[in-house]
């Protein structure tokens, strides 16, 4: 099925069929609504030629018209409709009139909702979060790789060429991802994505309300929503709003002169964050910062216009309604409209309180970062309305701090200090965190294939505090890099395609190595996923010290000891320093190993380049 192309059924109520005049309506979104929303009100956007030359009007209990909005290109009809609390789920007619002679009618459904907003629960601190990108993830049907109306063909040799992964590859290795001890699952963008060429990522989207055919079309995302349910994984969709694909259908016959952001010549933009925030950046600057395009296939929309807006909201929300979303991804946040996206933000938590929405904050600056979280006291009185930010400033310490011996300022020393920055944040626990995402160079890369290195890495990342996220292929330890060009870093997943020559899904499939990491992730991730201490328990940190970095985490009902021992040699660690911590324990068993380490003796035993993560007893 071509997502929901829209069936219109036309009728004429006057005169032969040879003097009725064809009302063509190419598009109603959204194509469906639902009742007892918290926000009664909704506006359709109508795409049909001269469709604006027409009144509307409705029958229907509980839904009235409030008015029609037309613009500057007559093939283009908004229309405002109140749903009144406790109207009843159904269908009715929206009437296309002219001179009180019905010449089209539309009919429009309002659905049962399936949970009331306040049932609606978001991702959070329990979470870990896997990132996949789904043309590279796994083919589980060759027959839509290539599809007749999109314009990029499947081409496997291609590196920035479409692979084939879909959707049905996802549900495929659903049980893989739980036996893994995944709770959530963020895919890169599903949404059509037409352009000619490097389409595989999806992040220029050609249309807001269908699903990529060549993903499986809505029907499978909404398969995969419900499959994620019954392995208690949560669905969170990446959202790409400050620009669209030139290849998208609107491109052709904008709603409005200022639909989206045009100039003299192509203008792309300076990609300089800091001019959003800057009180002393130049008005030319910051204007080319918003308005200049991510690139030549990527518009930039205007989020200044209050029609695009609240399609955008809506949008949202009837994502999150129709595919039961537990969380939202918004790409380049700060490169969108910040009162705009702030307006979003508002309404789609207004819908649903308890929903969790992140944003993609590229700064190095743990202020920077701040700045675009909900609630944040900034001097300005700008609130984003978003919950949770992706904390980047961690990222680049952990890039470097487990490469370099401990110095005033280097080494694990980086972590301490990221993290006691944390003052600057309105809510610490809704920080994503992470060590390699789609974006970036894959970590066993830089670690440049150390093993222990990567074991400690995760070990912080998963016991520190914040929501944290890994990517694809990371417990079978795969590699890229940058400087080989996107697509050449985004390598398929090995045995996510047929004739694979072996399959990285089973322990078979996996080198001794790779079975070592996997299975420590593995028992990591389901320790992490039953101990409520690590999600939500009070963190206390020490200041490291010969290459040793040693933190806390403790609720009342249980303390856990973290030691990283970036040291290349065996070493004695007193535990005199920590007197405020263990007071009270004789002992602590290591998660991974189940080695029991005695307190008694005032020290522990360190083996080199390794971690440990202790309950305390």
């Amino acid at each position: 099925m071509r997502g929901f192309w829209i069936s219109l059924v036309i009728v004429f109520l006057f005169g032969s069929q040879a003097e009725a005049k064809k009302v063509d309506i190419d598009k109603v979104e959204p194509m469906f609504w639902w009742v007892n929303m918290k926000n009664p009100n909704l506006q359709l956007m109508v795409h049909g030629e001269n469709i604006a030359h027409y009144d509307v009007e409705l029958n229907y209990s509980g839904v009235s018209l409030s008015r029609t909005i037309k613009t500057d290109n007559p093939n283009y009809l908004f229309i405002d409709l109140v749903i009144e609390k406790g109207t009843k789920a159904g269908k009715f007619n929206l009437n296309f009139t002219d001179k009180g002679k019905t010449k089209a009618h539309y009919q429009y459904e309002l659905k049962k909702r399936r949970t009331s907003s306040a049932e609606r629960k978001g991702f959070n601190e329990s979470d870990v979060v896997y990132l996949l990108m789904p043309d590279r993830f796994a083919n589980g049907n060759a027959d839509n790789d290539s599809v007749a109306e999109l314009a990029e063909k499947a081409d496997r040799n291609n590196p920035d060429g479409r692979h084939g992964g879909d959707i049905q590859g996802i549900i495929d290795h659903l049980d893989y991802l739980q036996d893994l001890g995944v709770t959530a699952l963020w895919n890169t963008p599903l949404l059509e994505d037409n352009e000619a060429r490097g389409s595989y990522h999806t992040y220029a989207i050609s249309d807001y309300y269908n699903v990529d055919a060549r993903f499986g079309g809505n029907e499978a995302y909404l398969e995969l929503s419900k499959e994620c349910k019954k392995r208690g994984i949560k669905l969170i969709m990446d959202m790409v709003f400050n620009h669209c694909a030139s290849a998208h259908w609107w491109m052709k016959d904008w709603p409005q002169k200022d639909w989206v952001h045009l100039h003299d010549e192509y203008t792309n933009s300076n990609h300089r964050k800091s001019t959003i925030l800057d009180p002393y950046a130049s008005e030319t600057d910051q204007i080319q910062f918003s308005d200049g395009w991510f690139d030549r296939s990527m518009a930039d929309l205007n989020q200044k216009n209050e029609l695009l807006m609240t399609y955008l909201i809506q949008n949202s929300i009837w994502w999150v309604e129709y595919a039961d979303l537990d969380g939202i991804r918004m790409d380049t946040h700060p490169y969108n409209d910040p009162q705009g996206m702030s307006k979003w933000g508002k309404a789609v938590l207004n819908e649903y309180p308890h929903l969790n929405i992140v944003g993609e904050t590229w700064y190095k600056s743990a202020a920077d970062i701040a700045y675009w979280q909900k609630d944040a006291l900034n001097a300005n009185g700008y609130n984003s309305y978003m919950p949770c930010v992706m904390d980047f400033q961690l990222f680049f310490s952990l890039e470097k701090a487990f490469l370099e011996k401990q110095e005033w300022e280097n080494g694990l020393v980086r972590l301490y200090k990221s993290l006691a920055a944390d003052y600057l944040y309105k809510d610490t626990g809704n920080l994503f965190i992470f060590i390699e995402n789609h974006d970036t160079d894959r970590i066993m890369s830089t670690l440049k294939g150390d093993l222990n290195k990567f074991k400690s890495m995760m070990t912080f990342l998963l016991t520190t505090r914040g929501i944290p996220q890994i990517y694809t292929g990371v417990e079978i330890l795969m590699e890229g890099k940058k400087s080989y060009g996107d697509g050449k870093m985004r390598i398929d997943f090995p045995g996510g395609w047929e004739d694979d020559a072996r399959n990285a899904f089973t322990a078979q499939g996996r080198t001794d190595k790779e079975n070592e990491a996997f299975n420590f992730l593995k028992k990591l991730l389901n320790w992490r996923k039953n101990n409520s201490v690590i999600h939500t328990g009070k963190l206390k940190h020490y200041i490291p010290e010969q290459d040793t970095y040693v933190y806390f985490r403790s609720n009342t009902e249980k303390t856990v000891m973290v030691v990283v021992n970036q040291d290349k040699s065996a070493k004695d660690l007193s535990l005199e320093r920590f007197t405020e911590s263990i007071k009270g324990f004789k002992s602590g068993k290591d998660v991974i190993s189940g080695k029991t380490f005695d307190f008694t003796k005032g020290k522990i035993s360190l083996a080199p380049n390794t971690s440990l993560i202790l309950e305390l007893e």
